[in-house]
């Protein structure tokens, strides 16, 4: 079975949501979302890198990682973990200081066992509409989001093989 991806923009102005499954058990899906050395190779849309320089995977932890455009430009990025529960869901806050990229958002991202399959959800909501909207037309969030879950399916399905 070939994972499949739907992105939702209609359900709430403020929200921006992915999903995706995957033909992968649920404790494969939660490890490469929860280990840098496998964040590294698929985190980000088509044709970025990503370099983790912390990664403390722990409520109140923060991640701080540059993701490496194609166009050779680097974006600075820091997240701070919320709530996690094991493998169920991870929720977190993206953004906050002059020294990351000028993006807030909170996700949750969730990981519901279909018997050996996952799937994947993110569910970023914005302050606004409008910040929602200049997120999709300033950094194209929308086909990133669709791109970085592409990415995690094709990273997970070679690690099944």
């Amino acid at each position: 079975m070939a994972a499949t991806s739907s992105i939702d923009l209609d359900s709430d102005p403020k929200v921006m949501e992915g999903t995706r499954l995957l033909d992968a058990p649920r404790d494969l899906v939660w490890s490469v979302w929860t280990d840098p050395k496998h964040l590294a190779q698929w985190w980000g849309p088509d044709g970025f890198r990503t370099t983790t320089s912390a990664f403390d995977f722990k409520p109140g932890g923060v991640w701080r990682f540059v993701m490496h455009g194609p166009d050779g430009r680097d974006y600075e990025n820091r997240i701070t973990f919320d709530e996690i529960v094991k493998p169920e869901r991870i929720a977190y806050h993206h953004g906050g200081g002059d020294d990351v990229e000028p993006v807030q958002f909170r996700t949750t991202v969730t990981f519901d066992d279909l018997g050996g399959k996952t799937r994947v959800t993110l569910r970023g909501v914005f302050p606004s509409a409008e910040e929602r909207a200049r997120v999709i037309r300033e950094y194209g969030a929308d086909k990133g989001l669709a791109q970085t879950l592409a990415r995690l399916g094709e990273y997970v399905e070679a690690l099944k093989t």
